[in-house]
């Protein structure tokens, strides 16, 4: 199974997202059960935000790891923009670790810039890192532009992680944000990594190309589209899904290794760009 390392922690490279997780209490038990079903597939890595569900998947999330033990995950959340000050920060992540039932997460991002000056947001996450509240900081939906202007900070380039959108229908951070972040030895965070819910009602998950390469390694397209999101070097993918057998399914797209005519076959219907794109959000 491939792998990322993230401030010295060594993760497989495909993990679990949860943003819209939370929200149903009808869903929950069937929610945890498929959180239960990826750490059981061997996936580690866990990845929530205050924002979402206004705290509602932290709180899930904290249900399913219960009895976990710590070392076996890798917990990322997020701060708002409104809460990234040095006011406001650690009242934030204190509620998400106990929403979480976790003295530390592994990595908390700025989940996007906001109007607090980022030489204040990153000092803080700075300062909660050395105070062992989290054991890295990083930054979510930033662009190059953002990342040149983090690394002139005296703390800028202690950042661990970046985690923007991308997948085979969203290229754009290819041009030059992914060799940037590999430059500088920044991991990329995929997020959205087999498309938006547009995207894959509309064309990624139906493709023909996609298909037949999914045919060819008796796979789903879900497995291939976050298999060729995972060929990329130091890069984690975090799939969201409520259903256990999607997880595992995800989770196992880890072991799988696309050859050079698949790529191709890829590339041929969602070319590369070739030319600088803002940078897509959700």
């Amino acid at each position: 199974m491939q792998t990322v390392t993230i401030a010295g922690s060594q993760v497989p490279a495909i993990g679990m997202g949860t943003w819209h997780m939370g929200d149903d209490p009808l869903l929950q038990a069937q929610e945890i059960e498929a959180i239960h079903a990826g750490l059981a597939t061997g996936a580690k890595v866990i990845d929530t935000a205050e924002m979402y569900g206004s705290g509602r998947s932290e709180t899930l999330v904290g249900k399913a790891i219960k009895g976990v033990p710590r070392d076996q995950l890798y917990l990322i959340s997020k701060v708002l923009p409104t809460n990234a000050s040095k006011a406001r920060m650690e009242r934030s992540l204190d509620a998400s670790l106990k929403r979480l039932g976790v003295d530390d997460v592994d990595l908390y991002l700025y989940h996007w810039r906001g109007q607090t000056p980022l030489s204040e947001t990153v000092a803080e996450l700075q300062r909660l890192t050395e105070a062992g509240k989290t054991k890295a900081w990083g930054i979510s939906n930033f662009d190059v532009s953002d990342l040149e202007e983090l690394w002139q900070l005296p703390d800028g380039p202690k950042a661990a992680a970046n985690e923007d959108l991308f997948n085979l229908g969203s290229r754009g951070v290819e041009y030059s944000l992914l060799g940037w972040q590999a430059d500088h030895q920044l991991p990329f965070i995929a997020y959205s990594p087999v498309g938006a819910p547009d995207q894959l009602n509309t064309h990624l998950g139906r493709n023909p190309n996609v298909l037949k390469v999914a045919k060819r390694h008796n796979v789903s397209a879900y497995q291939v589209l976050l298999a060729w999101d995972v060929s990329h070097p130091q890069l984690l993918a975090i799939p969201q899904s409520s259903n256990a057998d999607h997880v595992k399914e995800n989770v196992l797209a880890g072991n799988l290794q696309l050859t050079a005519d698949d790529k191709q076959l890829l590339d041929e219907a969602y070319p590369a760009p070739t030319e600088k794109l803002p940078l897509d959000v959700l």
